[in-house]
């Protein structure tokens, strides 16, 4: 795993300009610790951060090819680039590395930019194309790698972090985006092309990103996620299932450095340990979990790992250690991701880093094979569908009426509001007359609904079990889930690898019909199905999706009170209204109602805003502003 930064300049370059580069390059030493490269001429600069993994003698970058045709730069993995490049080498191609960036190069050389569509892995890719004056940049199909960028006057910068733009003053953008806001107060974090700053994008998944000289960058889409339900035999399809799991684990586990496994109590995270540990018997694997009851899978995982034979290794997180960290994981996480599950992601990376480089994890079998318990929704919600639009109306106004926590409300309210009115992904933090009360500068105009039509208009004639899945990919998978996974890893140089994020495991899953992903009240029913007979004595493959559950709810009530109230005063956000985040605060403390995904949204931004945008954006700032008291 890497860390790049580069840019195209518009204009001719000077040593200057390179001295405002190279700190960017720096600003993100942990992605890339073993070796650092830079590439510099007269209109493209190149810096490289690299965490060596495969050829670990011959994978220096920038590299370049051929009589100085291209310099590239590449963070990921291109996991069948061993069988591209015997059918390279059939084409006549001479190979002097085991790399993968030599076959990227190679293979670009024979089929030119469409030859992204043969790659299998997660990537962010760079090609300065000197013959052709083209700078070109790729994204992997699912957008595992990050890939920001910055077009300006000054010419296209593109970073894998967003912190590097903070280390160059024509890159420092401090302005931020009104309507990003809104939206992070519903996603928990802002859903990509966006940013929470103006002039800052991301790159989409499966999509390039081309520049000529002296013109406008061009986007364009490569790969799209299309679901295909076709009917095939129950043994057929767990055979299929087993046949391209097994397969994108074998190659998840290609590496020269050693690799472990992070293991819960779940399906997701078994299945992978319990493939892995067949190809590396000696493998590890890794917990992490709270010192409160009910807030730890430890035991659970435990259990799995002495019946696979596989040692175990599991740390607790305090509530002291948890507040300790929070500033440094939210400058790690570049822009602010309310997910609490960030947390012990971060702890249970710190403590793998200690013994291999790299580790496999079970991110992304929900999206892909149909694992979350709301996709449950429409199925229970089947009844209101020939209830009348004047009665679904009546319906809904008494729901409104109804006292909150009140028996029956939400599924009333559910029942009567359409799909793509209602679900914009796996987290709904607040609704959208609720940030009225939280923002000084609330616009009714940003609603959630309109941010979410581009992605419904193209999945009509999906069930909505099926839509419920296409969204939770364009926006919970893609802001959320890979985001922690990368960030938190990255964070302590550790590459972390997701084989159910595969284009060939996702091609076998998008032929599933409704019935082989919700069964009943199973979830993911098939790929439990498949692995039932597989690992018989393992009661993870039965067992329902916990993730890592953090108290958050429990520590605002008491030992984390002072802290998020001093976090709140502190702040110099005005658009915030403080007296409404302290009000809900202490209506949470009191209880009945649970308020804590609110208070930890609005806390995360809150901590992110006074390091990037109060302040420098540096690590030693975000070391700084750790706890100022945790109740014991």
């Amino acid at each position: 795993m890497c860390g790049f930064v580069t840019f195209f300049s518009n204009n001719p370059m000077t040593l200057d300009n390179k001295a405002k580069l190279s700190p960017m390059s720096e600003a993100i030493i942990h992605r890339g610790p073993t070796q650092d490269g830079e590439y510099f001429d007269e209109h493209v600069y190149l810096g490289f951060r690299r965490l060596s993994i495969l050829d670990l003698e011959n994978g220096k970058q920038p590299y370049s090819y051929g009589n100085d045709e291209y310099e590239l730069i590449f963070n990921g993995e291109v996991y069948n680039y061993r069988e591209l490049r015997e059918d390279l080498i059939k084409e006549g191609y001479n190979f002097t590395t085991d790399s993968e960036i030599e076959v990227i190069a190679t293979l670009y050389k024979h089929e030119g930019e469409s030859f992204v569509k043969k790659l299998r892995g997660m990537f962010s890719i760079i090609i300065w194309d000197k013959v052709k004056q083209v700078f070109f940049g790729i994204r992997d199909p699912f957008g595992i790698k990050p890939f920001y960028y910055i077009e300006n006057e000054n010419g296209l910068y593109v970073a894998s972090e967003l912190k590097s733009f903070f280390a160059n003053p024509e890159t420092t953008y401090k302005d931020l985006d009104t309507k990003a806001i809104h939206d992070y107060l519903t996603f928990q974090f802002v859903p990509e092309p966006n940013t929470m700053l103006k002039d800052v994008k991301l790159l989409k998944p499966g999509h390039t990103i081309r520049k000529e000289l002296g013109k406008k960058c061009e986007i364009n889409q490569y790969y799209s996620l299309q679901f295909n339900p076709i009917s095939m035999p129950k043994d057929d399809r767990m055979k299929e299932i087993r046949n391209v799991v097994e397969k994108s684990v074998e190659l998840h586990m290609n590496a020269d450095v050693p690799v472990a496994t992070f293991l819960s109590g779940g399906i997701d995270s078994t299945v992978v340990t319990a493939l892995a540990s067949k190809i590396d018997p000696n493998i590890k694997s890794f917990t992490i979990g709270f010192d409160r009851e009910g807030y730890t899978e430890i035991d659970l995982a435990k259990e799995t790992a002495d019946k696979l034979g596989v040692e175990n290794i599991s740390r607790i997180i305090s509530a002291e250690e948890f507040a300790n960290e929070i500033p440094k994981i939210i400058w790690h996480m570049d822009e602010p991701v309310a997910d609490p599950a960030a947390i012990p992601l971060y702890f249970i990376s710190q403590e793998a880093r200690k013994h291999v480089t790299v580790v496999l994890s079970g991110e992304g079998a929900d999206e892909v094979f149909g694992g979350y318990t709301i996709y449950h929704e429409p199925l229970s919600l089947q009844g209101f569908k020939n209830v009348p639009k004047p009665v679904k109306s009546m319906l809904k106004a008494i729901s409104n009426k109804m006292p909150e926590g009140m028996k029956g409300k939400s599924f009333l309210d559910r029942g009567c509001t359409p799909l793509s009115e209602r679900y914009v992904g796996n987290a709904k933090i607040f609704l959208d007359e609720e940030k009225a009360s939280i923002l000084k500068n609330y616009n009714s105009d940003f609603t959630y609904a309109k941010t979410m039509k581009p992605i419904y208009d193209k999945i009509k004639n999906y069930d909505e079990v099926t839509q419920m899945q296409y969204v939770d990919f364009n926006t919970w998978l893609t802001g959320d889930i890979l985001v922690k996974a990368d960030r938190m890893s990255m964070a302590h140089s550790l590459e972390l690898r997701v084989p159910f994020l595969d284009t060939e495991v996702l091609k076998v899953a998008s032929k599933l019909n409704l019935e082989e992903k919700i069964n009943g009240n199973v979830t993911k029913y098939m790929l439990r199905e498949a692995y039932k007979s597989q690992l018989p004595m393992l009661g993870a493959i039965d067992r329902k999706k916990l993730g890592y559950p953090v108290p958050i709810r429990v520590w605002l009530k008491k030992e984390l009170y002072d802290w998020a109230v001093n976090i709140v005063k502190q702040s110099n956000a005005e658009f915030i209204n403080k007296k409404a985040v302290l009000d809900l605060i202490e209506e949470h403390r009191k209880g009945p109602f649970d308020r804590s995904r609110k208070i930890w949204t609005i806390l995360v931004f809150l901590i992110w805003h006074r390091i990037y945008i109060e302040n420098t954006a540096s690590y030693d700032f975000a070391k700084e502003i750790a706890l100022d008291k945790i109740n014991k």
